[in-house]
């Protein structure tokens, strides 16, 4: 099969801003997630908030598993260690597969912008019903490193030697 001449990949994507005080006006962490999908070349179908409760985000993230227009979840906040953050307890149970590099990795890039501060990150990321998703703090500078250093390469179909985005089938192949 030629690699060479294969159309990159466009992925359709959903983001959850996981928060207690984002709005739509202020949610600085889903813009930019929403906005480097986008210069990325893929869609961004769906979008939401959601209060920091684990019921309520296990509940949007297990529609947008279900929906087969979502392909990739991008989650930003709850993933801290105060009482309050759930969002891997809300997700991990979610996961047919977890992505066990995301974590690390994420850890081992934000430790050169944080410290030692970064072990209170949990970031996860893992795969349900041909769904994708990516759970990172919810700092600009945290989903800035997360879509920089790991989320951007991944969803690139020319990335090499792998990337996530080639695993999917083409939607319109399937129509």
């Amino acid at each position: 099969m030629d690699t060479e001449n294969k159309e990159k990949v466009s992925l359709a994507c959903a983001v959850l801003t996981v928060s207690d005080s984002r709005t739509a006006g202020n949610d600085t962490s889903g813009n930019l997630l929403a906005h480097s999908l986008a210069h990325a070349g893929h869609q961004c179908v769906r979008r939401d908030i959601v209060p920091d409760n684990l019921y309520q985000i296990r509940r949007i993230v297990s529609e947008w598993i279900a929906d087969p227009e979502v392909q990739v979840i991008l989650t930003s906040g709850g993933t801290g260690f105060s009482p309050r953050n759930s969002t891997p307890e809300a997700i991990r149970v979610l996961f047919d597969k977890e992505i066990d590099g995301f974590g690390e990795l994420f850890r081992q890039l934000s430790y050169a912008e944080i410290g030692s501060s970064t072990v209170q990150s949990r970031a996860i990321a893992g795969y349900a019903n041909d769904t994708l998703i990516f759970c990172m703090p919810g700092s600009n500078s945290a989903c800035q490193t997360a879509w920089d250093g790991i989320i951007r390469e991944q969803l690139d179909s020319d990335q090499k030697p792998c990337n996530f985005a080639t695993q999917f089938r083409r939607r319109d192949a399937e129509e």
